[in-house]
């Protein structure tokens, strides 16, 4: 190894540099299990995949990988103790490729180069291409006799010279691709199309320099180098649409600093990488700046821009006390924070590895792609080495003109490409819109769901209460603000929801005192003395059980509040939304029976069970999945997790625990469970476009492979149609983007 090559992967190695596209977990036996993502560049087919998974899937130390052609990016498993990350981008290269951690810096560098790398191949192909078709125009438009056989052999070399620089230098990524499927004994996408462009070549030159020859007279560099252009001008078409959902993916999710201003405790700041951060650290950050880790503001007031977490476009307001989520970002004035989560604990780090594994991911509905794959291809060499045969005898000069045609027009690259950028897109698209997905076969299942069980509270409800009663009615208004003004001083989840429901009096406030389980007393500006709490804490009187506080003043209780939870805002509606679209909504809840019946008769849900356990709702899932029902389950308490793992298809809230979040199929980052509507809507529109692919991919098959058997279809029209062919299903997938 080169000591420039030592260097970088001794920085490969760094731990601080390996959190940057690592997560670490615990394995079984104290074992340090380690995912990382990579981006892999020089992939041109579905085939390409799998060669990449069992390259590093022999590193010794690999647990699983899992490679993505659609999205060019990798997810790799390994034990920290037996194996390094410069381990596997060394194997990743071996094996003909070139892998770079998935961080955007490196993602923007390699874009770049396979941009530039393409645009130059297309370039000299299209280029080429015009100089051989005015070389080849008097051969077309002479009359018989008009262009002496000298003069025509001359213009053959000339044509045979500059297809020389498409054969080695634009048409090499097929001769590559086809090289490595070759050395591993497996059948890939660009073996018909090399194999094409050879025997074209070979044929033409034949007939180039031996007129009359084995070959005869006709030569095809003209369709070989419009055939090479269009093939690789589809190409370069799918990488732009591929790099322009890459770049979207990380404007959302790279938005951390690179360096931060960390305060000293002597009030110095100095100049840190974010990755060094720990809990505990005050930070300061500028106007324009993305909070660099989870925290609590301690100075100032600004207004954050969350919407990569939240869906919301609004922005929030932040103060002092007020908790502030990494990757949001300060809109109004500086202010100083105190790092309580950095790193890969953040939340927006849970977020950005939802999405990293749902672009590595690998759906199960390519496994029967997978299968009939190499067949296909065995297929398709047979049957143009039956149309050559055949063509032999029927016309001996176009029998390699034919299996030309048939090679280029029955590579699958459409039907490989029909699922996989379909389910993509319409991730990205559940994505801008709030819903992250982990899985993406989540998309299948949540298209057929028959039945959602939903958790009741942080689910159905906000987790917060509201006050839905002051007793007696008409009593003093100003008796509210005093009590909003008295729970101003407590945190306790009474007294903020009494704030929040009225308008705080302008009193002052001393000997103020908060008694555990009991409330606030203090001692306002004339002296009174005013309690703020339980019943018998105000009255002297008996607890008086449910959500309810008192007021009183000098021993005298002069109002009651009721309290209730929060049901979200947009609950009602989502629940309407998916019942009429045939989705039986039914509650389970730990919560007491008569409050779980309560929100289910005021939400109109089709059945609720409470004081459930966690194995209680365990059951209730199985027993629906037994009636053979597609059961989805969203909750976001720990006690959900298995829930969760049982449901066919099951979404955490974003504020849910971490446990949920890593067991459900996607996460509601904005906590609106109107985006499961839209997600559903978005899932079935996907399977639609799904089969609209195949659909397509299948009849330009059926339809010109006919055709080229039958000698009807050139090369180059093979080559325009199998380009537009793989266009065509990429735009429309694409068309769920929108």
């Amino acid at each position: 190894m080169s000591a420039l090559a030592r260097t970088a992967a001794d920085a490969l190695d760094d731990p601080v540099e390996l959190d940057t596209f690592t997560r670490r977990q615990a394995g079984a036996g104290g074992a340090r299990i380690a995912e990382s993502s990579l981006r892999i560049a020089g992939m041109h087919c579905a085939a390409c995949a799998g060669t990449i998974e069992q390259a590093l899937r022999r590193v010794p130390g690999v647990i699983d990988a899992r490679v993505s052609a659609a999205s060019q990016c990798a997810s790799v498993r390994w034990d920290m103790g037996r194996t390094r990350a410069s381990a596997l981008v060394q194997a990743v290269d071996a094996a003909g490729y070139v892998a770079t951690p998935d961080t955007a810096a490196a993602a923007r560098l390699q874009r770049r180069k396979e941009a530039r790398n393409a645009l130059w191949r297309l370039f000299v192909a299209a280029f080429c291409a015009m100089q051989i078709m005015m070389l080849a125009t008097p051969a077309y438009v002479s009359a018989p006799g008009d262009l002496s056989p000298d003069h025509k052999q001359l213009l053959d070399w000339g044509s045979w010279l500059l297809t020389l620089p498409v054969l080695w230098f634009s048409a090499a990524p097929f001769f590559a691709g086809a090289w490595r499927a070759l050395r591993r004994r497996r059948v890939g996408m660009d073996m018909p199309v090399a194999i094409g462009i050879a025997v074209a070549f070979v044929a033409s030159s034949g007939a180039a320099f031996d007129p009359g020859g084995v070959f005869g007279r006709e030569v095809w560099f003209d369709s070989l180098a419009m055939f090479v252009s269009f093939l690789l001008g589809g190409r370069y078409l799918e990488m732009r649409a591929r790099h322009r959902a890459e770049i979207a993916l990380e404007e959302a999710t790279d938005r951390l600093p690179q360096t931060v201003m960390r305060l000293r405790p002597d009030g110095g700041v100095d100049g840190i990488s974010a990755r060094r951060l720990r809990a505990g650290d005050l930070v300061r950050v500028p106007v324009g700046q993305a909070f660099a880790a989870d925290g609590v503001l301690t100075d100032g007031t600004t207004q954050a821009d969350e919407s990569l977490l939240t869906g919301e476009s609004r922005a929030v307001s932040k103060a002092a006390g007020d908790p502030v989520v990494a990757g949001s970002i300060n809109l109004q004035a500086p202010v100083v924070m105190r790092v309580e989560r950095a790193g890969s604990d953040t939340r927006y780090e849970a977020i950005v590895a939802l999405m990293r594994a749902a672009r590595s991911q690998r759906p199960a509905i390519l496994a029967s792609a997978d299968r009939w794959a190499a067949p296909f291809l065995w297929a398709v060499l047979l049957l143009a080495t039956g149309a050559g045969a055949a063509w032999s005898v029927i016309d001996p000069p176009r029998a390699l003109w034919v299996v030309v045609s048939v090679l280029v027009v029955t590579c699958p690259c459409a039907l490989s490409l029909a699922a996989p950028s379909a389910l993509l897109a319409a991730a990205g698209a559940m994505g801008r819109r709030g819903v992250l997905l982990r899985d993406l076969d989540a998309v299948q299942r949540l298209a057929r769901m028959d039945t959602l069980f939903v958790d009741k509270t942080g689910t159905l409800t906000e987790g917060r209460l509201r006050c839905v009663q002051a007793w007696p009615a008409h009593s003093d208004p100003d008796l509210q603000g005093t009590a909003a003004s008295l729970a101003s001083w407590s945190t306790h989840p009474l007294s903020v929801a009494l704030r929040d429901s009225f308008e705080a009096a302008p009193r002052e406030w001393k000997d103020v005192r908060e008694l555990p389980g009991q409330g606030l007393e203090a001692v306002d500006e004339a002296g009174l003395r005013w309690r703020l709490g339980s019943a018998s804490f105000v009255t002297a009187g008996a607890h008086e059980a449910g959500p309810h506080t008192w007021l009183g003043c000098g021993g005298r209780p002069l109002m009651r509040f009721a309290f209730d939870e929060r049901v979200r805002e947009d609950a009602a509606g989502a629940i309407r939304a998916l019942q009429d679209d045939g989705v039986q909504v039914r509650l389970l809840s730990g919560d007491h029976p008569e409050r779980a019946q309560h929100i289910a008769e005021s939400l109109g849900l089709d059945g609720a069970h409470g004081a459930l356990t966690p194995a209680d709702k365990l059951a209730a899932v199985r027993a629906a999945q037994q009636r053979g029902e597609i059961v989805a389950m969203v909750g976001d308490g720990i006690n959900d997790a298995p829930v969760l793992a049982q449901a066919d298809v099951s979404f955490a809230m974003g504020e849910g625990a971490l446990v949920a979040r890593a067991q459900a199929d996607g996460v509601l980052v904005s906590n609106r469970l109107s985006d499961i509507v839209r997600a559903r809507v978005l899932a079935r529109r996907t399977l639609r476009v799904i089969r609209q692919n195949f659909t397509w991919a299948a009849a330009y098959n059926a339809a010109c492979v006919p055709l080229a058997i039958a000698g009807w279809l050139p090369p180059w029209a093979a080559g325009l149609g199998m380009a537009a062919s793989s266009l065509f299903v990429v735009l429309s997938s694409l068309r769920l983007a929108r």
